[in-house]
């Protein structure tokens, strides 16, 4: 029988995180809310980020009644809703309403959603959603219209992103994504110039020390917030650089060549020069090619 109070998933949101806040609004727990649409479950259930769970066809036909959302619009919102083909056969029989919990380990785990997109679409409790971030793109969520954002599964919440509005206006310029190999070296070197404290050291200092003191719930331990933060303090640069490399020709370059692309990007990063040591690994993507 369908359930009575409509919950949306958010778009990427966990199927994890989407059964947890369905059951939550009728004061349940996945497993009873699971049981109760007659689904056989196996694996050990653990709360999101840090567990899935995969749905036979037949349980997320089940869930999707239940639900009042068509099985392709849910199947569209939840990435993981089903298994993937070869693994169809660990969870149950062709027809069979089945799930299955297991551990995602965090490389992969969904972030913490916009909390105002989330009581839009689940006004009825105040479970919190995580969601996956779109492949092939930073794992960063940034919620442009209620300014807030996530990069890491460690954050129990997203963060305030208003005292650091270069976020949100990088993103928003971001109509083009940058290629998956590009953004990949992009993401690496801005991260050893953060890790060690070069070029651009200063700006993401301020902007860390902004974050901070705009949302007082980061945790402190056992990874600082210089870490968590991290990619989302060097995603304005993260893109700029990715946008660059995209614009390399796919000849070598030669030595004026590569001045006039340094002298190019240091303009595009806001900085007067931009002189990188012989082990930057900026040189190394300028003679990988």
């Amino acid at each position: 029988m369908p359930g009575p109070l409509r919950v949306r998933p958010l778009p990427g949101e966990a199927t994890a995180s989407y059964l947890t806040r369905l059951a939550a609004t009728y004061r349940l727990s996945p497993a009873q809310l699971l049981d109760g649409l007659g689904t056989t479950v196996t694996g050990t259930e653990n709360a999101p980020p840090a567990a899935e769970i995969r749905l036979s066809t037949e349980a997320a036909r089940r869930l999707s009644g239940f639900a009042r959302i068509p099985t392709a619009h849910l199947t569209r919102a939840l990435p993981h809703l089903r298994p993937p083909a070869p693994s169809s056969a660990k969870i149950g029989v062709h027809g069979t309403a089945t799930a299955h919990w297991h551990v995602v380990e965090p490389a992969l785990q969904p972030l913490p959603a916009c909390t105002a997109c989330t009581i839009r679409r689940s006004p009825h409790t105040s479970a919190s959603a995580w969601i996956h971030p779109s492949p092939g793109l930073p794992r960063i969520m940034i919620c442009t219209r209620h300014q807030q954002a996530s990069s890491d599964p460690r954050h129990p919440a997203p963060l305030d992103i208003r005292a650091v509005p270069e976020l949100t206006q990088a993103h928003l310029r971001a109509r083009r994504p940058a290629t998956p190999v590009s953004l990949s070296w992009a993401s690496t070197i801005t991260t050893r110039w953060y890790d060690h404290h070069q070029h651009l050291h200063q700006r993401w200092r301020m902007r860390l020390h902004r974050l901070i003191a705009a949302n007082p719930h980061i945790p402190t331990g056992p990874a600082s917030p210089a870490l968590t933060c991290r990619d989302l303090i060097t995603y304005p640069e993260t893109l700029t650089l990715a946008a660059a490399l995209d614009r390399l020709r796919p000849h070598p370059l030669t030595r004026t060549q590569q001045t006039a692309f340094l002298h190019h990007l240091a303009g595009h990063l806001r900085l007067p020069r931009l002189a990188p040591a012989d082990h930057d690994l900026l040189w190394q993507r300028l003679h990988t090619r």
